[in-house]
């Protein structure tokens, strides 16, 4: 009997089944009609920036966009014969994440290796300007605000009103 995998494991096996790309070739793939799917976080994303015409999905509901099968997809990533490419920040997880779109039947699906941080440190296109949760973070803020009281301490501050 063999005994439980490891991360490494999981990572390794997925990636045997890939065609990884470095973010030149990603960018080459892209440009002959790829897509590049992005599963950063919302933090991730608003620190750091989007890659332009990247199409967004949280990590936890890609396989549900991806599945043409499924109520949830979304028509612009349900295309089996499409080319995807998963971009995480590093990449590690995009290589599970395509691995498992591998699994769902897209066989071209690949991850971008390095993630992110590779298609930046190769001086590739990155928005700035356009940061996904910049509302977010500003309803975020918006909200706190909402909830302070007059005093302009927030609601439910255990410090007591001196007079």
């Amino acid at each position: 009997m063999v005994g439980p995998l490891t991360a490494d494991d999981l990572l390794a096996e997925a990636r045997r089944g890939l065609e990884r790309l470095g973010p030149s070739e990603a960018a080459a793939a892209i440009s002959a009609g790829a897509l590049l799917v992005d599963v950063r976080s919302e933090l991730q994303r608003e620190r750091d920036g989007v890659v332009p015409g990247s199409v967004f999905f949280p990590r936890n509901v890609l396989e549900w966009r991806c599945d043409p099968t499924s109520p949830a997809r979304d028509e612009r990533v349900c295309d089996r014969g499409r080319q995807l490419i998963v971009m995480c920040d590093e990449g590690y997880q995009s290589s599970l994440a395509a691995a498992n779109l591998r699994r769902l039947g897209f066989g071209r699906a690949t991850d971008l290796a390095g993630g992110f941080q590779a298609w930046r440190a190769a001086g590739l296109p990155v928005d700035a300007s356009s940061s996904p949760t910049s509302a977010l973070t500003r309803r975020s803020i918006s909200s706190r605000v909402a909830r302070t009281s007059s005093t302009g301490r927030p609601f439910g501050s255990s410090k007591s009103q001196s007079t």
